[in-house]
């Protein structure tokens, strides 16, 4: 299979840690060179220092964003555009803080859309010229198993992935003509600091050990196992390589099979 990214370059989102790091290290052990994404610009200098490099051709970089500055995030990537040509573009944020959906502001429906619809606008709209010019993008947004079903307590996050899903759908019907795919991966259950976030809430919401809840969530994944971050990873690298040029605008689950939809 063909699942080398030579010359190209990868723009990950929140990729200091987690999935998004998982990512990098894939998309760079598959040749191409990586930009990485975060605020914490310390944190971003030490996994620079640990991602592969299997050519002289690679080179790697990061750049310090905030995605809830939607205006210097703008700012920044049109820049960004100008000095360098993007032919993969990973998006991935952390999700929002679970709860009730009825007891959410407004202010957190606003907030979590922009800094994860309307910043996925921007990259899109600031590397699609480059891609348009190779004849070869990728758009691969990491969002969540919840696109097929949602997850109690995740209102928020539920309603806005949902949102992003549609949005990548409507795009990969746009720009496929030009050699350029978008496709979503659907994380379940993932070992990352996220899961740590959502199980810890669950517990103290429901006064239930920890250690019980994440028993009752394993028992409703046919794997009994909670994925790792580079298994995510794998499949992210895998939509982004030249062999999966026709597949475009999927929601692709990596959950263990917890997801009762077809």
């Amino acid at each position: 299979m063909d699942l080398s990214l030579k010359n190209k370059n990868a723009f990950v989102g929140g990729s200091s840690k987690g999935i998004g790091f998982a990512s990098a290290v894939e998309l760079a052990n598959n040749e191409a060179s990586v930009t990485l994404v975060g605020r914490n610009e310390e944190l971003l200098k030490q996994k620079l220092s640990q991602l592969p490099v299997l050519l002289e051709t690679q080179m790697h970089d990061y750049v310090v964003l905030d995605y809830s500055d939607i205006e210097n995030l703008k700012s920044v990537v049109n820049q960004l555009a100008l000095k360098k040509n993007y032919q993969i573009l990973v998006n991935n944020t952390g999700g929002p803080a679970g709860g009730d959906i009825i007891n959410e502001s407004q202010e957190k429906f606003e907030s979590v859309f922009q800094q994860h619809l309307i910043a996925n606008q921007i990259l899109a709209q600031a590397f699609m010229p480059s891609m348009k010019e190779a004849g070869f993008g990728r758009i691969v947004n990491v969002i969540s198993v919840s696109v097929k079903q949602p997850l109690v307590g995740l209102g928020v996050s539920n309603t806005i992935r949902w949102a992003v899903a549609a949005w990548a759908k409507t795009l990969s019907k746009e720009i496929a003509q030009f050699g350029i795919t978008v496709n979503n991966v659907l994380p379940g259950y993932t070992l990352t600091g996220r899961l740590d976030e959502v199980l810890s809430q669950k517990s103290a919401a429901s006064n239930i050990a920890r250690s019980e809840i994440e028993n009752q969530i394993l028992t409703n994944i046919p794997t009994g196992k909670f994925a790792t971050a580079e298994e995510v990873a794998a499949a992210v690298a895998f939509l982004c390589s030249p062999i999966a040029a026709s597949i475009n605008g999927i929601n692709l689950p990596v959950d263990g099979g917890l997801s009762m939809s077809l």
